[in-house]
């Protein structure tokens, strides 16, 4: 199996990992967007599209939308769908209080790296928000995540 490295800024503490979920253009922070009671992303346009995040690592180069960003992603924290941890290219407000609301691990800004252009959704990411360090696993099977 292939695996290697990326190093970020530790953002929350803690160790996650999952199955990516890579979304390029982030997720939308509207209603509709993201299912606060399913977990589901229904945002039209987005590559994962009806793709659950249980469980997942978010990978996102940054918040999209509004700042309801993180009251979506807390309704699905609540409702048990939330991702397990999140990598993100570069943080901003909207992502931070997202991510301190929910408190679970993540890293972000990486500056010699974009996560979005080497993990792919389907691959096995282990992060540790204490160190910034980003463990991926290539997904050899070649399936993506199905939620």
């Amino acid at each position: 199996m292939k695996t290697f490295t990326l190093k970020g800024r530790g953002a929350v503490p803690g160790v996650a990992e999952g199955k990516a979920v890579v979304c390029p253009d982030g997720i939308a922070g509207n209603t509709g967007a993201l299912g606060d009671t399913d977990g589901i992303i229904y945002e039209k346009g987005n590559v994962n599209y009806g793709t659950c995040i249980k469980d997942t690592i978010l990978v996102v180069p940054s918040a999209k939308g509004s700042t309801g960003f993180s009251a979506h992603f807390k309704a699905a924290y609540i409702s048990g769908v939330r991702p397990a941890g999140w990598v993100a290219t570069k943080m901003d407000g909207r992502l931070g209080a997202a991510l301190a609301s929910l408190n679970l691990p993540a890293v972000c800004d990486f500056e010699d790296a974009d996560p979005i252009k080497l993990i792919q959704t389907g691959d096995w990411v282990k992060i540790d928000g204490s160190s910034g360090e980003v463990l991926v696993t290539r997904n050899t099977e070649g399936k993506p995540c199905e939620g």
